[in-house]
């Protein structure tokens, strides 16, 4: 097993708690179900603190999407991180390819509008703009193009991937880390 980083999406957790909603009618318990939610935020509490756990205060987001190939922000754990980050007065920087604000329409259009507008303004245009700015690195979905960039950074940064990418540690400069795998 591989249990990796937290999910998010728009279906499994409203279906996690669609299930659990159920079984609270049926008066049936369901420990293993009623774990799951909790589980998930421990993962981003994990990711959290370990960046924390870095003293470094500049830190760029590679993946900003639940998941590679989309640009669905909606309850992606990476987002929860990013406002955590925030939150905790560190400086961000975010670069999903997938993510841009001219392109996205519908619900997603409306989450960012609606729900996360302060942090569409730290979306950067390129990888290296993330990667020249940032002092700590985090992986936060299996896009191809981050294999190659984590290559590219740094002796003194440090890089927290959060979905172990395939990529040969021999390439790497930066202090490389990695989160439940």
């Amino acid at each position: 097993m591989k249990p990796g980083f937290a999910f998010g999406g728009s279906c499994l957790p409203k279906d996690v708690r669609a299930l659990q909603y159920r079984a609270k009618e049926m008066d049936v318990e369901l420990p293993l179900i009623s774990q799951i939610l909790p589980s998930n935020r421990q993962q981003i509490q994990n990711a959290l603190d370990q960046v924390l756990e870095t003293g470094k205060r500049t830190i760029g987001l590679l993946g900003f999407s639940f998941k590679a190939g989309t640009d669905d922000l909606r309850e992606s754990p990476v987002v929860i991180l990013a406002e955590a980050l925030l939150g905790k007065g560190l400086s961000l920087k975010i670069y999903d390819k997938n993510v841009s604000l001219a392109r996205l329409v519908g619900a997603n259009k409306e989450y960012i509008e609606h729900q996360i507008p302060h942090l569409s303004s730290l979306l950067c245009n390129t990888i290296d703009q993330v990667i020249d700015g940032s002092e700590v690195i985090v992986v936060g979905n299996q896009e191809r193009e981050f294999v190659e960039a984590v290559t590219r950074c740094r002796r003194d940064q440090i890089i927290i991937d959060l979905v172990r990418l395939p990529v040969y540690g021999s390439l790497l400069q930066a202090d490389y880390r990695g989160i439940c795998w």
